[in-house]
């Protein structure tokens, strides 16, 4: 496609040398009429690049590309993941994916050129059941706040515990909150669909050694049962 072809040209010109338009073309698999044909578009949209033909081109200023530039593949990548965001039963993060989708179909060259949405995805009942919990788990890990939690394990076992959410992470199924539990003075994995109850304390942390998201993951096997 032209609009990828372009993009691509803008991209080996940043670098601000002078580039031959017969170089050009073979790097794109062009010919060098079309080559000069892109060129001439590139300098009628205001973009810095100067050059004529036998001579080359450059760029004579930095270019700042709009991060929604995207071919069809990176585009089909995006609507894929704002599908899975989307149902993933979280009535935040849902809405939010949809005015995402909105948007960058509205500014995006290659989202015209899609075919209607083929791909659904379906949230299961561990996830529906995960949902509630979500925006608090969000929310604390980016304050940095501790929360009370009530869980009921696999074999049906109650708990009380304080905990400091660290990361969420889904598995395609059940969504995982790993926290450092103060009960147990250790990282802990927790299901979020067997939460029964989360309460923010207003009780912020701070990062301190050894109870940190990079020291969990550092760990060669970090314990998962609560």
């Amino acid at each position: 496609m032209r609009s990828d072809r372009l993009f691509d040209l803008i991209q080996i010109l940043r670098d601000g040398k002078l580039h031959r338009a017969a170089d050009l073309a073979a790097r794109l698999e062009v010919s060098t009429r079309t080559i000069w044909r892109d060129m001439a578009t590139l300098q009628a949209s205001g973009l810095p690049v100067e050059g004529e033909r036998g001579v080359g081109y450059m760029l004579t200023a930095p270019v700042t590309l709009p991060p929604v530039a995207l071919t069809l593949q990176e585009m089909e990548a995006l609507r894929l993941g704002i599908a899975l965001v989307a149902s993933a039963a979280d009535a935040g993060l849902s809405y939010a994916a949809h005015t995402l989708g909105q948007k960058i179909a509205a500014v995006s060259p290659a989202a015209g050129n899609l075919p209607p949405v083929d791909t659904f995805v379906f949230a299961g009942p561990e996830a529906q059941k995960a949902a509630p919990h979500l925006p608090k788990l969000r929310a604390a890990i980016s304050s940095a706040e501790k929360l009370d939690m009530t869980y009921r394990d696999l074999a049906g076992r109650e708990s009380l515990r304080r905990i400091r959410p660290l990361q969420l992470e889904y598995w395609g199924r059940v969504w995982t909150a790993t926290a450092w539990c103060e009960r147990r003075k250790d990282f802990r994995t927790f299901r979020v669909d067997l939460m029964l109850a989360l309460t923010p304390t207003g009780e912020t942390f701070v990062a301190e050694p050894g109870k940190t998201l990079a020291d969990f993951k550092a760990r060669p096997m970090p314990s998962s049962s609560p």
